[in-house]
């Protein structure tokens, strides 16, 4: 039946797999379905008889209990057995009372479902399928990352209008081939996955990875669901691409196994990406973009009822968030700088921290040739217009060593503009690499509006601070819409912020580009989340061109 692929005999391993611990137990590819829903991986045949009823399970990341939607579903459990000297491949499922004969019982085979068989296979379009049950692998950026469908290392795909689930990992992959490296820290045990990663990018350049030889892909308004890894990922081969208006759910939430590379989206080198218009929700951590996000905009979107939204990690920008919704308990995870967070709602907490153990490449503006490398130093940011609202039942970890805070109070102490940060330097006559490294970056902080106990940074100007405010998402029934309930105070709703441009924010003191299109065009901020206009003299604080005080209600429309 398997030929040489048997999912049942691979298990899911490769850089950055954290659990299961492999030295310990395993999970792997395979996958049993009943009615079209995933069964959990046993560890052995003993616990596929007397399954253990699960109510709860732990966050790894985060170390936060999470509620189990289906504790019963815990107990419906496989576990295969294959004997190589015999060839035979024995699954032992339990169905309960459920009798597997007279209800859609299946398992996954193939690795793929649309993949090419050699990179540089371009323009290709794929629309309107319904793909599922793929027994991909894990797929970490030092891989050879393959989905349920992708371009394997190709050029100018569409991908639009399918709906895609149940891959084992990752639904969509726009990512790297062998060619660059495959899992050598797993492998070998010799270097870090950190120093493989690094060479991979420069072992892409070298073998030609460039903007109209890789990447400028599309993918639009497809719904993704129900994935162990990703919904979409790619190392350095989703540079210069479009993902829009995809509706991203449920991915990871199993939780059968965790590494540092599982989110809704997850892309390393995104390198001018445009991710717009996205509903990314359920998941436990909504967007990651990790490594080279430069040039990327993330505009549009909004991420609820994740545990974690969106994280930007060991980047120099420019990067520009603006116009989203972010309403997980832990909104954002910024672990670079470089960024421009632009008339967004903060529902959750947001970290803050630098990465002075990784120094990472840019790139020169709008291509992949490599600049320079540096690390992240911290600060170097912009937020200006955005509306925090800190929650009434917030969730914290305990301890909370990288503290989740509620507005932008993490950049206390930290010059206030460029001119102050260069004035410090000049201050302190010849100095090099050894002392700038531990000068506080500047973070330009204005405009913001805080409610519930929010903080805005200290010194912050034309900040507004008030009590109450809340947010609340409610689906449209029949559709995948969202109503979005904004209830804000008098003097919330009548701040007024300044319509932002490309100008307005500089350039990273590291990349030295600014924050511009892919093609080189300023950026004008004019818009809202809903594509409505913001009025010069009335543009509102957050992702909506106009609020009055009291209730708001607004609908978003989604692909279903």
């Amino acid at each position: 039946m398997f030929g040489a692929f048997n999912p049942y005999a691979r298990a899911i391993e490769g850089d950055w797999l954290m659990d299961p611990d492999f030295r310990v137990r395993q999970r792997h590819l395979g996958a049993v379905y009943l009615d079209g829903r995933a069964l959990y991986e046993a560890d052995d045949a003993d616990c596929v008889a007397t399954p253990h009823r699960r109510t709860e399970t732990v966050d790894y990341a985060t170390g936060l209990a999470k509620p189990i939607s289906d504790p019963d579903w815990t107990t419906y459990v496989w576990h295969a057995t294959v004997d190589d000297a015999e060839a035979t491949t024995t699954i032992r499922a339990n169905f309960h009372d459920v009798d597997p004969n007279k209800t859609l019982t299946e398992i996954n085979v193939r690795e793929s479902c649309f993949w090419p068989s050699q990179p540089n296979i371009n323009w290709i379009t794929v629309h309107g399928f319904e793909m599922s049950q793929a027994a991909c692998r894990w797929s970490p950026p030092t891989g050879d990352q393959r989905g349920m469908i992708g371009p394997n290392w190709s050029h100018g795909w569409i991908i639009e209008d399918n709906l895609l689930h149940d891959a084992k990992c990752s639904a969509v992959c726009l990512g790297k081939t062998a060619a660059t490296g495959d899992n050598e820290r797993y492998r070998c045990n010799l270097r870090s996955g950190y120093q493989c990663q690094m060479e991979a990018v420069f072992r892409a350049a070298h073998l030609g990875w460039r903007k109209g030889v890789v990447g400028s892909h599309i993918v639009r308004n497809n719904v993704i669901r129900d994935c162990g890894q990703n919904g979409i990922v790619g190392h350095m081969g989703a540079a210069f691409s479009v993902i829009e208006r995809n509706d991203i759910a449920r991915i990871g939430i199993l939780r059968e196994f965790f590494g540092w590379e599982i989110a809704g989206i997850k892309l390393h080198a995104g390198v001018d990406a445009i991710v717009r218009g996205n509903r990314i929700h359920e998941c436990t951590l909504g967007m990651w973009s990790d490594w080279q996000t430069q040039g990327m905009r993330i505009t549009g979107n909004v991420f609820h009822d994740n545990t974690r939204d969106l994280m930007i990690e060991i980047s120099h920008g420019p990067y520009l968030v603006d116009n989203n919704m972010f309403a997980s308990p832990l909104a954002l995870i910024n672990a670079s700088q470089g960024g421009a967070y632009v008339n967004n709602l903060f529902a959750g907490a947001v970290q803050r921290y630098d990465d002075m153990t990784r120094s990472t490449p840019y790139h020169f503006p709008h291509t992949t040739d490599v600049a320079g490398t540096a690390c992240v130093y911290g600060g170097d940011d912009r937020w200006i217009g955005n509306l925090f609202i800190k929650p009434d039942d917030a969730q914290l970890p305990s301890p909370n060593p990288t503290p989740w805070l509620f507005g932008t109070a993490s950049y206390d102490g930290l010059p206030g503009s460029e001119e102050e940060y260069t004035d410090t330097v000049a201050a302190l006559g010849p100095c090099d690499e050894e002392t700038m490294r531990n000068l506080p970056q500047p973070a330009i902080v204005h405009h913001n509006a805080y409610l519930n106990g929010a903080r805005p940074m200290a010194g912050e100007r034309d900040a507004i601070t008030a009590d109450g405010g809340t947010v609340t998402l409610t689906g449209v029934p029949d559709s995948a819409d969202l109503t979005i309930t904004l209830d804000v105070p008098e003097d919330v709703a009548d701040h007024t912020v300044p319509i932002i441009a490309t100008t307005d924010l500089g350039m990273p003191r590291i990349v030295q580009e600014p924050f511009e299109a892919p093609n080189g065009l300023p950026i004008t901020i004019d818009t809202d989340v809903q594509g409505m206009d913001r009025n010069p003299e009335r543009s509102a604080t957050g992702p909506f061109a106009a609020l009055h005080p009291g209730r708001n209600e607004f609908t978003l429309a989604f692909t279903h």
